[in-house]
C-alpha cells in the first residue's frame, strides 16, 4: 500500500532535520530530536535491518554495516537523516507498512530520549501522518511505557463518544444486558475516581481560561445525552451533581458512563488498570478497553495483535468491522470482516497463489501438526461456505437472507476467532 505521499515524507523528513518549534513561556523557539533518540544511529538501524547483508555505497566497504559507521562515526559526513533519503532502507520509495515501522520504531521506550522532545515530535509527525490517513498510537506497554503501533486514522468528528448506558440502550431495555454493583464496589470506585478528579485549566471561546474538576467535566458530557439522577433518602429519583451520591445511588450503567468519561478527561496511564481490577475481583464480566466498557467475552481484535499486522488492507478491513460491531451496525460488521477474510486468505499473494497462501497460512496455525491441520483446513472451508451462500455482502441478490441480528453476531463472533488466531502467526510480510 502506497498512501503516504512524497509531500508527507518530505515534511517529516523537515520535521527531524530541523527541528519543530514550540511555545516557552512567551515566545517560540526551536527544538530538535534525533530519530535515533538514546541510541547511536547503527545500533538503531540494526534493529530494523541486517545491515551486513546490506549492500555497501562505498567500493571500499563489503557492506552497508561498515559503509555507514564509516561515514557517519569515523568520519561523519552523511547529512543529517540521510537514511530517510537512502534507497537501500526504502523510506523514500517503499511501501507504507517500511515506512510507518520506521517511524514506529523512533518512539519505542528502548530508543527513545525520555527528557527530549519525542512527545512533541510525536504529536507533529501524527499531524503530519493524518493527511494520508494513519497514525501512531499506544498498542501496549513494556516498563509502564507505552509501545507504539500505526493504524488507519479514523477522524473523531465523525464518530460522537456515546457513554455505556446509550450505546447500550436497546440492550439494556430488551434485558440482554444486565448488570448490578453492589454498593462496596461502588463505594470502591468512588474512592478511586475521587483519587483521578485532579483540575485542570480549560479556556473558553473568549479566551478566558478558568479551572475545572474532571467530575464537573464528567457531568457536562453526561448532560449531552440525560440528566444525571441518583435516589436520595426520601427514595426519589432526582438530578445531582454530587459524583458520591452519582455513583452509590444511581443506575449501575450509569456508573459504567462515568468510568469511561473520567478515562476520557484523565491523563493518568495507570486508570484503565486499576478501575480492571476492581471490576474483575468483584466478578464484573465488564473492563475498561481504549476508553470503552465492554464484555469481557466481547469478541475484538487485541491492540497488540492489531498491532502486530503488517499489510494495510487488512489492517484497515478489521478496524472497520471493530468500529461498525461497537456501533450495533451487525449487518456492516460482518461485510467488513468477510471482506478481511478473504483478504487474509491471499495474504502472501503474489508471492504464492490464493490456495498456496491458504496452506502456509494453515500449516503455520497448526504447527505442522496433522489433527490441528485438520481442524483449521474445516474451518476455512466451513467459513468460505457461509460467505458463498449467505448475503453477507449486502449487493448479492442470489444469497440467503440474514433476518435475525443474533446470526449477524453468531457470524461475526465465528469468523473474527479465526482470524485474531491466525494473524498470529502471520510473518511479516512487505512489499515495497
Amino acid at each position: 500500500m502506497n498512501r503516504i505521499t512524497e509531500i508527507t515524507k518530505r515534511d517529516i523528513l523537515d520535521i527531524f532535520r530541523n527541528g519543530i518549534d514550540i511555545w516557552d513561556l512567551f515566545e517560540t523557539r526551536n527544538v530538535t530530536y534525533l530519530y535515533f533518540g538514546r541510541m547511536d544511529e547503527i545500533d538503531f538501524l540494526k534493529r530494523l535491518y541486517d545491515l551486513k547483508s546490506m549492500p555497501s555505497l562505498d567500493l571500499r566497504f563489503s557492506n552497508a554495516e561498515d559503509d555507514i559507521w564509516h561515514h557517519t562515526v569515523n568520519n561523519d559526513d552523511y547529512p543529517i537523516c540521510w537514511v530517510f533519503e537512502d534507497e537501500r532502507f526504502q523510506l523514500k520509495n517503499g511501501s507504507d507498512e517500511i515506512y510507518l515501522k520506521f517511524i514506529c520504531e523512533i518512539f519505542h521506550p528502548v530508543v527513545r530520549y525520555e527528557k527530549g522532545y519525542w512527545k512533541e515530535f510525536l504529536d507533529e509527525v501524527n499531524r503530519v501522518l493524518r493527511n494520508d490517513g494513519y497514525e501512531l498510537y499506544p498498542a501496549e506497554k513494556i516498563s509502564n511505557r507505552d509501545i507504539f503501533g500505526w493504524r488507519i486514522f479514523q477522524p473523531e468528528e465523525n464518530s460522537i463518544f456515546i457513554p455505556y448506558s446509550q450505546r447500550n440502550l436497546k440492550a439494556i431495555k430488551e434485558k440482554r444486558i444486565s448488570l448490578s454493583i453492589k454498593r462496596d464496589v461502588r463505594n470502591q470506585i468512588f474512592q478511586l475516581l475521587e483519587r483521578y478528579n485532579d483540575k485542570y485549566q480549560k479556556t473558553d471561546e473568549t479566551g478566558f481560561s478558568y479551572n475545572i474538576l474532571i467530575s464537573e467535566e464528567v457531568f457536562n458530557d453526561i448532560r449531552q445525552f440525560y440528566i444525571p439522577k441518583c435516589y436520595n433518602d426520601q427514595n426519589q429519583y432526582v438530578e445531582t451533581n454530587n459524583l458520591q451520591n452519582f455513583i452509590l445511588k444511581s443506575s449501575p450503567y450509569c456508573v459504567m458512563d462515568v468510568v469511561e468519561l473520567f478515562a476520557k478527561h484523565s491523563c493518568s496511564n495507570d486508570f484503565d488498570a486499576k478501575i480492571n481490577t476492581i471490576l474483575k475481583l468483584n466478578d464484573i464480566a465488564l473492563k475498561l478497553d481504549n476508553g470503552k466498557i465492554i464484555g469481557t467475552f466481547d469478541s475484538h481484535i487485541k491492540k497488540t495483535t492489531l498491532a502486530s499486522i503488517e499489510e494495510v488492507g487488512l489492517k484497515e478491513l478489521l478496524q472497520e468491522a471493530t468500529k461498525y460491531y461497537d456501533e450495533g451496525n451487525l449487518k456492516i460488521a460482518v461485510e467488513k470482516l468477510w471482506d478481511a477474510f478473504e483478504r487474509l486468505k491471499t495474504y502472501y499473494s503474489p508471492t504464492l497463489d490464493k490456495k498456496k497462501s491458504i496452506k502456509r497460512i494453515i500449516r503455520d496455525m497448526s504447527n505442522n501438526n496433522a489433527p490441528y491441520q485438520e481442524i483449521f483446513e474445516k474451518e476455512f472451508r466451513e467459513l468460505t461456505v457461509i460467505g458463498n451462500n449467505f448475503r453477507i455482502r449486502h449487493h448479492e441478490t442470489t444469497k440467503i437472507d440474514i433476518e435475525d441480528n443474533r446470526h449477524y453476531d453468531y457470524f461475526y463472533k465465528r469468523c473474527l476467532s479465526l482470524i485474531s488466531f491466525a494473524i498470529q502467526y502471520l510473518d511479516s510480510v512487505v512489499t515495497s
